[in-house]
């Protein structure tokens, strides 16, 4: 094992990187060159890898491709989009297709992703160490091997299910001899390294592991991200990173309060001491705090020591704290019925649910502070929903009003952030607001070209839609059409 460490670590040397020992933390990626914004720190290929929707074919087992897909004619579990890729994963699915293939149908709907991620696991090592297919200095068990478990600090219920799960995987591939405690370490490796692979706009089409990536430490403001073109994994300066600097990036979703993220942390083991986690209480206060009753002062609320009240740290008004409870318990008893209507899937709940949230949005205006999380979250409630009603107008109104809280909670080369002002500008394009269009498209681009790079599929059609806009507003320009026109919501086409 050491052989391979020792590979490994000259392989990384070679991409300006080593493997460190981080006080408080343990193992790191530290820089041993400078990397620039949008630079590739590493990619790799992930170890292991599913669907999150096994028997429905959401995606292609092997890319993660969602077009063309196929069902394997044998275990009819596993879905491919070419022939390319069903090729390129014969070796490991024919042992696969073998073992599926005999289950009865009661056990395939026991095929969770976890439990598929962790036979393929099986899979691949057996037909490793059996050279049957490659293994690299980056691609091997061994690196899997020295991941964190953390068991010892598993709670008894979480080691009981561990267990559970590794019978569950015995039973599945009876021909594999298997260490159970091994395999149930193994499934907590999973709760604390395995990460989620995302499509270009973030939305989760799997789970991967990737022992080198999980080497990466967590930070609430990282210098890197990671994103994903199909299943490879690729980690990218979001700033400067200077030699013997540490590579940070996010494990969780940091557009929240410090006892949220801390919480969000736990399945991870440990506390974040990130200088955001340290700072903690001022731009809590802001993220979840209540507005100044003076409609004109942008200040937040303090509760008063000893008084049933709030009072503003800037203009010092007080809000009655019963005022507070009743507009809240309002909010919920809407969010509840709002919510109810749309789980049920038809669009004229959808329209109701719409309107309710609206009162819920004028509402929490009203409550809480423009840089609320709470109000955030209402309003990208909002967009979603109006896009799905293809009231383009009101989705934009929406969609605008999210890029502030945006800009305040993520670092300003944030994928959270390119993303909206993307969906902004095809809002404003599909609307023929085309100097706007230009505009939002733009940031859309200086940002997204840091997370994501230049070379995918999604960034080549991002670019596309900006050069049009250029065109277009060079054209109107060149010929005087003057500034867009407003345009109804009823404007017809497709996002």
């Amino acid at each position: 094992m050491a052989n391979w460490a020792e590979q490994l670590q000259r392989e990384l040397a070679g991409r300006g990187l080593a493997i460190a020992s981080i006080p408080g933390k343990g193992r790191g990626l530290v820089a041993s060159r400078t990397f620039f914004p949008g630079e590739v720190i590493i990619s790799q290929e992930p170890y292991t890898s599913t669907s999150n929707k096994i028997l429905v074919g959401s995606s292609c087992d092997h890319c993660f491709a969602s077009s063309n897909l196929r069902k394997c004619s044998v275990c009819r579990v596993t879905w491919y989009c070419s022939s390319d890729c069903q090729k390129a994963e014969w070796k490991l699915h024919q042992l696969e297709c073998r073992a599926m293939a005999a289950l009865t149908e009661d056990r395939k709907k026991m095929l969770t992703p976890t439990i598929r991620l962790m036979v393929r696991l099986v899979l691949k090592r057996k037909l490793q160490y059996e050279k049957v297919i490659p293994s690299s200095c980056i691609d091997n068990y061994y690196l899997v091997d020295a991941l964190e478990s953390h068991i010892s600090e598993v709670d008894e219920n979480q080691l009981v299910l561990y267990a559970q799960m590794a019978n569950l995987v015995d039973l599945i591939l009876p021909s594999v001899e298997l260490d159970l405690k091994e395999i149930a370490h193994t499934f907590s490796k999973f709760a604390c390294n395995a990460h989620t692979i995302c499509d270009s706009e973030l939305r989760p089409l799997g789970t991967g592991l990737y022992p080198v990536i999980s080497i990466i430490n967590h930070s609430c403001v990282p210098n890197a991200v990671l994103t994903f073109d199909g299943r490879t994994a690729y980690v990218r300066a979001l700033q400067p990173i200077g030699k013997d600097e540490e590579v940070s990036i996010s494990y969780i979703e940091t557009a929240a309060v410090t006892k949220k993220r801390q919480n969000d942390l736990k399945q991870y083991f440990f506390t974040c001491t990130c200088p955001r986690c340290v700072k903690g209480s001022e731009e809590d206060a802001l993220l979840e705090s209540y507005r100044c009753k003076n409609q004109a002062c942008d200040g937040f609320l303090l509760p008063e020591s000893g008084e049933k009240a709030y009072t503003c740290q800037k203009c010092s008004i007080s809000r009655d704290e019963e005022e507070v409870k009743k507009m809240t318990r309002e909010i919920v008893l809407l969010s509840d019925k709002a919510s109810s209507l749309l789980s049920s899937g038809r669009k004229i709940d959808t329209t109701e649910a719409g309107s309710i949230y609206k009162t819920i949005e004028q509402l929490e205006q009203k409550l809480y502070h423009a840089f609320s999380i709470t109000l955030l979250h209402t309003r990208e409630t909002l967009l979603k929903i109006y896009m799905e009603l293809q009231d383009w107008q009101t989705a934009l109104t929406y969609c605008r009003s999210t890029i502030p809280v945006y800009e305040r909670v993520y670092p300003p080369f944030h994928p959270m952030i390119g993303l909206q002002f993307y969906t902004c500008g095809k809002l404003e394009w599909l609307l023929e607001y085309t100097e706007d269009a230009l505009k939002s498209l733009t940031r859309a681009a200086d940002i997204l070209r840091i997370t994501h790079g230049t070379k995918s599929q999604f960034m080549k059609q991002l670019f596309g839609k900006l050069e049009e806009a250029r065109a277009e507003v060079s054209f109107r320009l060149s010929t005087g059409c003057g500034h867009d026109e407003q345009f109804s919501s009823g404007t017809a086409g497709q996002l």
